[in-house]
């Protein structure tokens, strides 16, 4: 694989760290770290550039919350600078790193969404007879459980930019494992599990897999070679990536127990919303009151929800909670 270097200039570049800038404060315009940054933003900017090409630039200290939905987890936020670093360094980055990622990798990923991975998965279920059977697995803590050695190792297989890699180390090191929240740690996951998509695809021949995050999906004809492609993926994480797969594993035919992925229930001939996601659309239709708003304003209270219902077979759902299967 050919390496890549003399990126780091690019990175510091006045033109792209003021690009850098209005991404890192879209839909973030009145937070007040974005607020006093841009109260002298010419000078702020200039001075992350100084920094950056000094060497001297750090990242800074992180503020740590926990969020409770959808799940449980630990949020670390960075200053409003150093997201500015971040999307510096993936403006450069994205197209390269991008074109290391199999096309079944969704997250984070421009293009590359959950409606992405349901036009897919919709479209190979259509192969019955060598969609059968599921394993679905996902990484037992993920995030914290990235191993700084090897995510090194991982980036140095595409780039040779001496300073450029001695940022992303010090930008690595600042936080155990991968913080939830940065900009960055979001394409570090991605990386982090590529080139076991790429052993998946290429060395184990494997044709229906899907990962979003570190949630995985694989498809095949024979249940025996699931449960026998999952010792091998097993081994693979925990010799070669330091990780483990979370004990909930599960191999099973898909038209009895469907696939629940990406916010959807997958069966070979029709799609529904996952349950959770439906009870919440149940919970906030029962406490509007359609006889104090307008149309357009009750579709725009549950417009989040319309937008789960219009990818799968919802109508019935919609009629039953809103009373109308043609609001979409």
């Amino acid at each position: 694989m050919k390496r890549i270097g003399n990126l780091y200039d690019s990175i510091c570049s006045l033109d792209n760290l003021a690009l850098a800038y209005q991404k890192a404060r879209q839909g973030k315009a009145m937070q007040y770290g974005v607020r006093l940054f841009e109260k002298n933003a010419d000078a702020n900017i200039r001075q992350i550039q100084e920094e950056l090409q000094n060497g001297t630039y750090r990242t800074s200290e992180y503020s740590v919350f926990t969020i409770f939905e959808p799940k449980e987890r630990e949020i670390s936020r960075l200053p409003f600078r150093d997201r500015v670093v971040h999307h510096a360094i993936m403006n450069i980055m994205e197209p390269i790193w991008t074109s290391i990622f199999i096309r079944n990798t969704y997250s984070c990923i421009k293009g590359r969404g959950i409606h992405d991975v349901l036009y897919h998965l919709k479209r190979d279920l259509k192969d019955v007879e060598n969609t059968r059977y599921c394993l679905k697995i996902d990484i037992r803590k993920f995030y914290p459980s990235i191993d700084h050695d090897i995510l090194k190792v991982i980036i140095r297989k595409k780039i040779k930019d001496i300073r450029l890699l001695g940022l992303l180390d010090e930008i690595i090191d600042s936080a155990p494992g991968v913080p939830i929240g940065n900009y960055l740690s979001q394409f570090f996951a991605n990386l982090y599990l590529s080139y076991f998509d790429h052993w998946l695809k290429e060395d184990r021949k494997v044709k229906y897999y899907y990962r979003y995050a570190d949630d995985m999906v694989i498809l095949a004809a024979d249940k025996a070679y699931l449960h026998g492609l999952l010792v091998e993926i097993n081994h693979y994480l925990v010799s070669r990536l330091n990780l483990r797969l979370k004990s909930n594993y599960q191999v099973f035919p898909v038209d009895a127990r469907s696939i629940d992925f990406v916010g959807y229930r997958f069966y070979h001939t029709h799609i529904l919303m996952r349950k959770s996601i439906k009870k919440r659309l149940c919970r906030k239709a029962a406490k509007l009151n359609k006889k104090d708003l307008t149309e357009k304003e009750y579709r725009q209270r549950i417009a989040s929800w319309l937008g789960w219902a219009k990818h799968c077979n919802s109508r019935h759902l919609l009629k039953t909670v809103i009373g109308n299967e043609k609001v979409l």
